[in-house]
């Protein structure tokens, strides 16, 4: 297996750096020209005008914003188009994700992390789903935390937890029987739910958090409840976790209201409302983030925001798995706390932090001369609200101030603005225009420089990324050569979500709702 690299000096070096341009709190304060940013312990110490402007020409011009946040994710290396998922709905894309076998999880993590954070991220939220296996789960989980140690970056590790409907919105054994006979031992065998106890998997948690703190791993990662959805999880299960959530002051992370047939399945669990359900046993509150939420009614948009839950959007996976747009003006105006999650579904898979958030923008700003979300509003979304799904209600992040965290990404300014014509032109709306993660030339993360020119300063992400490849080919060929009866579980797969279609189409649910 292979191991870290040496511990990295996370020590943060106080320096300062000279900015053509600083957006410290986008939307809400004007840009400021010709600043000096200092940075000491971690932290902003000082933010001074320049005495002497930049000359053109003279140095490399930064732009200077605060590091962006990916409130919901799952820490995948491996992208969708890559395993031949493109085009598949959530319902028929999730077994794809088996089709790549487990590796070492250092190696997985790492590559995924280090594409983050050269995008700009600074906190990350992983639900972790993808079990890598060939080791005990708190074993795993440690390589994970080393992972974002090495590379620099922030993660919330929520286990993720279910005990029911391992096939699809249904108990398995009516599931199977909707299925070509051909298929179902391999679909039984590889997704049928083993049911695991409430106070086993509440159990695993504590072991988690325990090793976190015990292996000094607690800058990095905050651990947290991760039941992975209401169709997944039991009542018992549910109510196990939001008492356990309560006496531990620990977040939960926990999908929501994804896809139109989620919606339909819960109208037919839970015909009072499922986010009344939720209130009802206690889960919803200020220590509870609710991914996607595309189908959620106004009512209720309302009730989360009064009880404090954080809603993370995930704009191009919605888009990607055809799962619809998401009321992000409504949550607005219902005045939900909104974060932007990537989900591993970046629209262009490469997790670019900055153009997700320009997308989100131009798909929720409003047509015409109406206003339904604001700059100020957008990176309430990008970079100020997920710090607190990540690492808890005392994470902050999202402006660039004395005393605050040290988290900034500096943009080559000359690069972004190379056909400048006129000198006021607000660098906001420049990078609205056209921001990408290619223009990205370094990332503090706790004053700590995590990506310089591009390049993760904490791992060899290359040699990692080559190593990864290099090792699930080998598995895949080892796969296919004992595969004794002739069928691939990739066959399988493809078969699986051809059965699946008829019956998410057609839309009855009873009897499932157990």
């Amino acid at each position: 297996m292979t191991t870290s690299n040496p511990i990295p000096n996370t020590t943060p070096a106080d320096q300062s750096f000279d900015c053509a341009w600083l957006l410290a709190d986008p939307g809400a304060a004007p840009a400021q020209a010709d600043v000096r940013v200092a940075v000491s312990g971690g932290r902003i110490a000082s933010i001074d005008a320049l005495n002497v402007p930049y000359a053109t020409g003279t140095a490399r011009r930064l732009l200077a914003l605060p590091a962006l946040t990916n409130a919901h994710d799952h820490a995948r290396t491996f992208r969708s188009a890559t395993l031949g998922a493109f085009g598949q709905p959530l319902e028929s894309w999730l077994p794809y994700l088996g089709l790549a076998p487990g590796v070492d999880p250092y190696l997985c993590a790492a590559t995924s992390f280090a594409r983050s954070v050269r995008h700009g991220v600074a906190n990350l939220m992983v639900h972790y789903t993808r079990v890598q296996g060939g080791m005990p789960y708190v074993d795993e989980a440690c390589a994970v935390a080393r992972a974002a140690r090495d590379v620099g970056v922030r993660i919330g590790f929520a286990i993720a937890m279910r005990d029911r409907n391992g096939i699809a919105y249904c108990n398995d054994a009516t599931v199977l029987k909707a299925l070509r006979p051909g298929i179902r031992d391999a679909v039984a065998q590889r997704l049928s739910v083993a049911p695991v106890s409430p106070a086993q998997q509440l159990a695993l948690v504590g072991d988690v958090a325990a090793m976190v703190s015990e292996g000094g791993y607690g800058e990095h990662v905050t651990v947290q409840y991760g039941p992975t959805a209401v169709q997944w999880c039991s009542t018992p299960l549910l109510e196990a976790i939001a008492q356990a959530s309560a006496d531990h002051d620990r977040p939960i992370h926990m999908h929501l209201l994804e896809t139109k047939y989620q919606r339909e399945w819960s109208d037919a669990a839970h015909p009072g409302g499922i986010v009344q359900f939720l209130d009802s046993i206690g889960l919803l509150s200020s220590r509870l983030t609710l991914a996607h939420c595309t189908w959620a009614r106004s009512e209720e948009l309302a009730l989360l925001a009064e009880r404090g839950v954080t809603i993370a959007v995930n704009t191009s996976s919605n888009l990607g798995l055809k799962s619809g747009i998401a009321p992000l003006p409504e949550m607005l105006r219902q005045g939900c706390r909104v974060a932007m999650g990537l989900d591993g579904m970046a629209f262009d898979e490469d997790d670019d932090a900055l153009r997700e958030m320009r997308l989100a923008y131009s798909l929720h700003r409003g047509w015409g001369y109406d206003t339904s979300m604001t700059p100020h509003q957008l990176w309430g979304f990008a970079s100020r609200h997920g710090p607190r799904s990540v690492g808890g209600a005392l994470r902050s992040g999202g402006r660039i101030a004395p005393g605050a965290p040290a988290d900034v990404v500096f943009l080559d300014w000359d690069a972004l603005d190379d056909d400048a014509l006129f000198p006021d032109i607000d660098p906001l709306d420049l990078l609205l225009a056209r921001g990408n993660g290619s223009y990205i030339a370094q990332v503090l993360i706790g004053g700590r420089s995590v990506v310089e020119g591009g390049r993760v300063t904490g791992i060899d992400e290359p040699a990692l990324r080559a190593e990864l490849l290099a090792r699930m080919r080998v598995a895949l060929a080892t796969d296919a050569a004992g595969d004794a009866a002739g069928a691939s579980w990739r066959g399988t797969v493809q078969a699986l979500a051809e059965d699946l279609a008829p019956f998410y189409r057609s839309g009855h649910f009873g009897g499932c709702c157990d």
